[in-house]
């Protein structure tokens, strides 16, 4: 559809409400297209310089060729209504109140923007990345020749941004890449079809290895210990003989968070799960006039479910909104 002369949908006439959709990813572009063809005005901030999400900055560079990200913005303004501010982030540009007194309704999308760490010493040595930053930087990179790699590097993770870190990593040019996860292949959250493509790419697979220390070597490399890990009645159990890596440079991919201080949203405390934003199954916060999708609230880290969260949010405030029209 991206690929018509002339935009497939048409947008209603205008409603006077305006809405605001923090986050440009998948989720947000979802519930701002949806929205604008209802009429509704729609304001999207991101807080990088160029919008998209994961779909930009998160996802392995030859998975998403001819600058897919930033054809899917301009698809999706085509329908008219939508107003596209990056370079704004919640909780140091605006807050939810601010959000909330200056719109008809918010719609937050976004994502998950803190890291989650190892929780080990000398996390901070030279050399021990965000796995999804150092994807970030190759994305951002016009000829990728500018982005500093390890000769030896280890990942430390089992999910696809673990994937895709090794297998950029070795194709920058690192002569070993070595990913290594806590528990089995068959509890990786990377695919199967994902594993087989890392190891093509001559990415070492290391299974049952925890991490336990990190140390700086005498000639500016990191030394990792892990510890070997077993199965005990279907529980991982470390009680194995540690081994040490060293590497120049250490990807963490150890999970992300929806961020690092969630008080950072401003304005009401908005109720959360297990780290991540509560909604009923329409896509409302505990929170009025407040939505959220995404992956910043619980359910399948997937681009899909993503775009269905967007989808089906901007439904129900499209609905709330007319209700409390008529009345």
């Amino acid at each position: 559809q991206m690929q018509q002369a002339t935009h497939p949908f048409t947008r209603a006439a205008p409603t006077g409400r305006r809405i605001a959709v923090v986050g440009a990813g998948p989720a947000g572009l979802a519930c701002a297209h949806r929205l604008a063809m209802k009429g509704h005005d729609v304001t999207i901030y991101d807080a990088q310089d160029k919008a998209g999400g994961l779909n930009e900055y998160g996802v392995a560079a030859y998975k998403l060729a001819d600058d897919f990200a930033q054809h899917e913005i301009a698809f999706v303004e085509q329908i008219g209504g939508i107003t596209v501010q990056p370079g704004h982030k919640l909780g140091r540009d605006m807050t939810v109140a601010s959000l909330t007194a200056a719109f008809d309704a918010v719609f937050l999308a976004f994502g998950q923007s803190g890291v989650r760490a190892l929780a080990l010493d000398n996390e901070g040595l030279p050399g021990v990345l965000n796995a999804v930053d150092f994807i970030g930087q190759i994305r951002r990179s016009p000829t990728k020749a500018d982005v500093p790699v390890g000769r030896r590097v280890v990942v430390i993770g089992g999910g696809n941004t673990a994937i895709d870190a090794a297998v950029q990593a070795k194709r920058l040019g690192a002569e070993t890449v070595t990913l290594l996860y806590r528990r089995g292949t068959e509890t990786m959250s990377a695919t199967v079809e994902e594993q087989t493509w890392a190891r093509n790419n001559d990415v070492l697979i290391r299974t049952w290895a925890a991490p336990t220390a990190l140390t700086a070597t005498p000639d500016g490399a990191v030394a990792v210990t892990f510890t070997r890990g077993r199965a005990v009645d279907g529980r991982p159990v470390y009680d194995g003989a540690p081994f040490v890596l060293e590497a120049d440079m250490v990807l963490k991919a150890v999970g992300q968070l929806v961020m690092d201080e969630p008080a950072q949203i401003g304005g009401p405390a908005i109720r959360t799960e297990g780290g991540r934003i509560a909604v009923d199954a329409f896509g409302r916060t505990s929170e009025p006039r407040v939505y959220a999708g995404g992956d910043c609230t619980a359910g399948e880290d997937l681009t899909v479910a993503a775009v269905r969260d967007g989808r089906n949010a901007a439904e129900t405030i499209h609905a709330d909104l007319s209700a409390v029209k008529e009345n």
